[in-house]
């Protein structure tokens, strides 16, 4: 039977455990899961570094033999094959769980509905698409590396009023303050790879790695170039693996999907941002805007564009929009067709 209100508040704390696998489990989606039995949360989980234990599994080890009879609340349809580990709707069978309410269905063609097909032929009930449009947001990197065959692309640009990210001269430290290069960390942190240009890393020499937050894995470091790189810092315990990169952008992002990666950060350069920009290939704009104007002769935020008529300029929607510092953060999500 359907319980309205008791779901979507289950789910709402199961989407929120899911969310602390945000670049840490490819290329494993980030799912969360709540076990509540007789109105009592008796477990609970979410995908572990590296993509495994599951959501289920951990909730379910925790749960123990509270498990039995208590409805499982999951933030993605679970999984129904074999791989490192069992299928996750055949551990919730075996736990004996009553019910299962999941809020969408899993596009991997390995489960696209056998999980819950699964559950279904135990005898379990199995409740669909609760808080499905905050599930498929979440999910959003996951579903294009699946659908789409490429990552989610976010392209971060800190620019002056005027939008410009440096001087005549390459001097860019600081436009924006101690707030908002706290904040890029904290979106480093939630997305599997980081990538720049060439003409970046070399003139640069970016760490392109999370400082100041705990995070229990680094993003992979992505560098387009076709030539040689600096000596960028090793990998280790504070930096991730260093990927070199080339070719067209469209070919780039499908290889970095192939690897996995399902939500790809893009910090520069500018060349690199209209690239992405020219293919339609950016699905999330993040923009860190200062006080400061620097006049036309400053660096630009990107490369030539080269739209023939406004109306194929690629457009972008608000989704968030606040000061923070003494700076604006703004987010934009690219419109669909």
């Amino acid at each position: 039977m359907s319980r309205p209100e008791t779901d979507a508040r289950h789910m709402a704390h199961a989407l929120r455990l899911a969310a602390r696998g945000l670049g840490n489990v490819w290329p494993n989606p980030a799912v969360g899961c709540v076990l509540v039995r007789e109105g009592r949360v008796v477990g609970r989980g979410w995908t572990q570094p590296g993509g495994r234990p599951h959501a289920e599994r951990m909730a379910l080890d925790m749960a123990g033999a509270a498990a039995r009879g208590a409805t499982a609340y999951v933030t993605l349809e679970p999984c129904a094959h074999h791989g490192r580990t069992p299928p996750c709707a055949e551990a919730l069978v075996a736990a004996g769980v009553g019910r299962v309410v999941s809020a969408m269905t899993d596009p991997d063609a390995r489960v696209s509905g056998r999980g819950h097909a699964i559950l279904r032929a135990a005898g379990i009930e199995v409740t669909e698409g609760v808080a499905e449009p905050a599930a498929r947001a979440l999910q959003a990197g996951f579903l294009s590396r699946v659908l789409r065959g490429r990552p989610l692309v976010t392209l971060k640009l800190a620019t002056s009023f005027d939008g410009r990210i440096a001087m005549p001269d390459g001097e860019s430290r600081w436009i924006t303050g101690p707030a908002a290069r706290a904040h890029v960390h904290l979106l480093r942190a939630r997305h599997d790879a980081v990538m720049v240009g060439g003409g970046t890393a070399r003139a640069d020499l970016p760490q392109m790695n999370v400082r100041g937050i705990r995070t229990p894995r680094q993003p992979v470091r992505v560098v387009l170039s076709r030539q040689s790189l600096p000596a960028l810092a090793p990998e280790g315990p504070d930096h991730g693996p260093l990927w070199q990169v080339a070719g067209p952008l469209p070919e780039v992002l499908a290889q970095l999907g192939q690897r996995g990666i399902t939500r790809l950060f893009c910090e520069g350069g500018g060349a690199v941002a209209a690239g992405l920009l020219r293919a339609n290939l950016v699905d999330e704009l993040v923009g860190y805007t200062a006080g400061v104007v620097l006049g036309c002769e400053a660096r630009p935020a990107t490369g030539r564009l080269d739209w023939p008529d406004l109306a194929t300029a690629t457009r972008f929607r608000l989704v968030e929009t606040r000061a923070l510092g003494g700076d604006v953060i703004h987010r934009w999500r690219r419109i669909e067709d």
